[in-house]
């Protein structure tokens, strides 16, 4: 599935409500957990009971480039939906990213 937006993510002007998208537990994930947090610095990290949850102030991407990287393999974010247990925030999503925000009133 292929969405795209037409104003790009980082001209979006957005809120500072936090956003958060969390994950399975499993070592699937453990790369996809790292790629997030190398890629958004004022993310938080929560390990929880069968969950890994990523929380970051008005905006979190995911990059396919980035989870390629840590994953050492091609990757298709639609992959990210088998992992996914919730997230908080609009999505614009793209083939290559997809990024968690709040649009600013």
């Amino acid at each position: 599935m292929t969405t795209t937006t037409a104003t790009p993510p980082a001209a979006v002007r957005t809120s500072q409500q936090p956003v958060f998208i969390a994950l399975q537990a499993n070592n699937d994930t453990l790369p996809i957990v790292q790629a997030i947090a190398a890629d958004n610095p004022l993310a938080v990290v929560d390990e929880l009971p069968g969950l890994v949850k990523l929380t970051a102030p008005g905006r979190l991407r995911v990059c396919r480039a980035s989870i390629e990287e840590a994953m050492g393999r091609a990757f298709d974010l639609r992959e990210v939906h088998i992992h996914l247990v919730s997230l908080s925030g609009e999505i614009d999503e793209t083939d290559d990213e997809f990024t968690l925000l709040w649009r600013a009133a």
